[in-house]
């Protein structure tokens, strides 16, 4: 197994660097370093001469290593076999299946989110639902890389699959018929004369994907009779995180200067700073206004751009506040076979504001109204700051702080059906577009305050977004 492919696909998972296995001042370690050793070679005694069952040594030695990396963070675990060969293909596609990206939580099967235009996504399956059953077949505590095996087959099968959704009171079936999953990183999309390109992942090449995508906006602006854009919206929503160096290069294309991100780690040599570096020439886009949608899924390099334009008062930040993973996570392989994700640093805003636990809070709170259960969904999602033995932030954030996320406002009253009435089905980005399309010739939106920030109120005009 080659491990190029498998370094592009951890960068899927988090903010990810890439190590050598060995590294400086790494200490032989045995039972005369730290006497507690003597107690694991003990126990491993113990179980191979008195467990009920032979014990086969890789079985041990993998559920050791498991063990002493889940007690450091949730996001630090051995890698080997399926798991490898799961991130290879989350990254290089072509694969027949359904479209998602899963987890396992507390034994059940979690949806992070579906791949925009997958059979999935298409079927309705939504972030934050549990798959409690594949084929009437029960999944809980059970291998993930099973349910995934089983999830994947050629293309035009189906397979039905039991799903719990906070906010039902009741189970429901959905059938999915699987197809070939090509992952676009970048797709975007001319709504009137307001720009949208929603970032999906943040692998390879992003940043120029999104420079040629305001490009072909512009173009499609021009020759469509609307002229010309004016305000753009970046869509954040659902987006796991991806590479660092693809989030500063995001990041860098609608900055000319400043700070886009710092890391921090365990030793101040290791500290480094990520500065605008007008890579694609300063701000592709100066002469217009940016929305940043983004949501409790929008996490690690999701947050690192989200970040960036807001410290540097170059886009406001509409949406919900983020998942709140401000780690970065190094890929150190130790042999063909097998790696360690290991977290190595923290990182930070421009400002040096941690969005370890807190996440970024946007300017304008927006809930997804167009959803009926996304309000029960929201008030159920889990963050950084709900996983066991996550890092903590320094600066010591409160429970209670953490929990502020309910959006009472009475703008935001209108329900699901009134919305589908009006033809609008992503309410969010409705309001985004919105908001610029009311300040168009307006620049300032960008720089001013949330709070001045204009208000738009749902159109009672049916239109289709």
């Amino acid at each position: 197994m080659k491990f190029a492919p498998l370094m592009r696909a951890a960068l899927l998972v988090s903010a990810v660097a890439v190590l050598p296995a060995a590294t400086s001042g790494l200490a032989a370690v045995d039972s005369r370093v730290n006497p507690e050793f003597d107690k694991l070679f003990h126990i491993y005694a113990l179980v191979k001469d008195n467990y009920v069952d032979q014990v086969d040594d890789d079985k041990l030695l993998k559920g050791a290593i498991d063990g002493m990396l889940a007690s450091l963070d949730p996001h630090s675990n051995y890698l080997d076999g399926p798991a490898l060969q799961r991130l290879e293909t989350m990254i290089d596609g072509n694969y027949s299946g359904l479209g998602l990206s899963v987890i396992e939580e507390d034994g059940a099967v979690k949806i992070i989110s579906p791949f925009k235009g997958s059979p999935a996504d298409k079927a309705g399956l939504k972030a934050g639902d549990y798959i409690t059953h594949l084929d009437g077949v029960l999944y809980y505590e059970r291998d993930l890389d099973e349910a995934v095996s089983k999830m994947r087959g050629p293309e035009g099968t189906s397979i039905r699959l039991t799903i719990y959704r906070p906010g039902r009171d009741e189970p429901f079936d959905v059938t999915v018929t699987r197809g070939v999953i090509e992952l676009e990183p970048v797709t975007w999309e001319l709504k009137g004369d307001v720009g949208v390109v929603s970032v999906n992942e943040f692998s390879r090449d992003v940043g120029k994907d999104v420079n040629a995508a305001i490009a072909d906006l512009r173009k499609q602006a021009a020759t469509s009779g609307v002229g010309k854009m004016v305000g753009l919206v970046l869509d954040l929503r659902s987006n796991p995180g991806g590479s660092l160096d693809e989030a500063v290069a995001l990041s860098d294309l609608f900055l000319d200067k400043g700070v886009i991100v710092s890391q921090r780690g365990r030793r101040a040599s290791e500290n480094q700073f990520y500065r605008a570096e007008s890579m694609f020439r300063g701000d592709v886009i100066k002469d217009l206004p940016i929305v940043v949608l983004v949501d409790a899924g929008s996490a690690s390099a999701s947050e690192i751009v989200a970040g960036a334009l807001q410290d540097q008062k170059r886009a406001v930040i509409m949406g919900e506040r983020t998942f709140g993973k401000g780690s970065v996570q190094s890929f150190l392989p130790l042999d063909r076979t097998s790696a360690v994700k290991l977290t190595t640093a923290r990182y930070f805003t421009p400002s040096g504001h941690s969005v370890q636990e807190g996440g970024i809070e946007p300017d304008i709170k927006v809930p997804q109204l167009s959803d009926p259960d996304a309000r029960a969904r929201a008030e159920r999602a889990v963050r950084e700051s709900d996983l066991r033995g996550h890092l903590i932030n320094e600066a010591a954030l409160k429970d209670e702080d953490l929990e502020k996320d309910k959006i009472d406002d009475p703008r935001f009253k209108v329900t699901a059906k009134e919305l589908k009435e009006q033809g609008i089905e992503d309410f969010q980005l409705h309001y985004a577009v919105t908001t610029l399309e009311r300040t168009a010739g307006k620049p300032a939106l960008a720089k001013a305050p949330a709070a001045k920030a204009p208000a738009a109120k749902p159109s009672t005009t049916p239109r289709k977004d």
